[in-house]
């Protein structure tokens, strides 16, 4: 299936997922699992013979894009990536119809002892992570896996460190299709980040205009209408930054997507942060929980290495400058 022979857009396939993403909300816990894999959401980008729908990666992000609007708490963008890029079909299959949750370590490599920073590992079966060397990813069996809670940057949903010294590995993946995967997972991650801004976003303008103090609502105030442009501003290009990235180069090759990524986190954070302020930091608060969001975005910052994606970036282009 494609988007010529069947007309699609990906747009339509945010609305869906909102929808479906909304139903899951409204179930426990244990259920989003099933409730997303019945609306085909973990099966966007894979094959149909896995059956997915096997659209491009486009389709995907305004699928994570929903789930980090809502503020769902659950490993989407990995499960999507890893439905997508899995060696075995028939891992790829268990994925898709939600037989199996799989995660991703942003950080460590096998081999390394303690690993962390995998969104939902507590709640996984798989994690996928990357091999002593580096250069390919290992998918590895959780189950009896030793796990230490972290609860430093999330007492809700703390990180899990596991002890991976004794796992199983079930599937192994080469330096290309390692690099085709860690490429995915940057994109939909930028997206899952740009989501979370959206719908702190849509939350200030919404309390501001009908917040009204003194006989005027909040957004007539012009300290607070020029925060909400640069708050508008941030996140039109934070979305640019994904769309460029989808498309090829100069010379058709795909793009990297590592600083969508940077700028992504950086500009969420802000944007948050500031909708917080705007309501008067009830965003703190379990009735407008804002700081779920915030938590979501300072954890994948952190996995990132808090703001050495940033650096990195800034000194690979000085140093492709100097060598050119």
């Amino acid at each position: 299936m494609s988007q010529d022979d069947k007309g699609l857009r990906p747009e339509e396939f945010g609305e869906a997922a909102e929808a479906a993403i909304a139903d899951a909300l409204s179930r426990p816990v244990d259920e989003h699992a099933r409730v997303l894999a019945a609306a085909g959401l973990f099966g966007v980008c894979a094959a149909e013979d896995d059956g997915g729908l096997g659209l491009p990666l486009d389709f995907a992000v305004p699928v994570v894009q929903a789930a980090g609007r809502l503020r769902l708490r659950f490993a989407l963008a990995e499960q999507i990536v890893l439905a997508r890029h899995l060696p075995d079909p028939a891992q790829r299959a268990a994925l898709v119809e939600g037989h199996r949750r799989g995660t991703i370590a942003l950080q460590g490599r096998l081999g390394d002892g303690w690993t962390g920073h995998a969104r939902q590992a507590a709640q996984a079966d798989w994690l996928l992570l990357r091999t002593a060397a580096g250069d390919g990813a290992v998918l590895v069996d959780l189950a009896g896996m030793p796990c230490r809670p972290d609860p430093s940057l999330d007492p809700e949903e703390p990180n899990t460190w596991l002890d991976l010294s004794g796992a199983t590995v079930l599937a192994q993946l080469d330096a290309h299709a390692a690099t085709a995967l860690w490429r995915d997972l940057d994109l939909v991650l930028a997206a899952s980040a740009h989501g979370g801004a959206d719908g702190a976003l849509q939350a200030a303008v919404s309390h501001t205009g009908t917040r009204v103090q003194f006989g005027a609502p909040l957004s007539s105030r012009q300290a607070v209408r020029h925060w909400l442009a640069r708050m508008k501003l941030f996140h039109e290009a934070s979305g640019a930054a994904i769309a460029r990235a989808l498309l090829p180069d100069e010379w058709g090759r795909e793009r990297s997507a590592r600083s969508a990524l940077a700028l992504n986190l950086q500009h969420a954070a802000f944007i948050i942060e500031k909708a917080i302020h705007l309501h008067g930091g009830m965003g703190f608060t379990w009735e407008l929980p804002l700081h779920r969001a915030l938590r979501e975005v300072r954890g994948l910052d952190a996995a990132c290495g808090a703001d050495a994606l940033a650096r990195q970036l800034g000194r690979d282009f000085i140093t492709a400058q100097e060598t050119a």
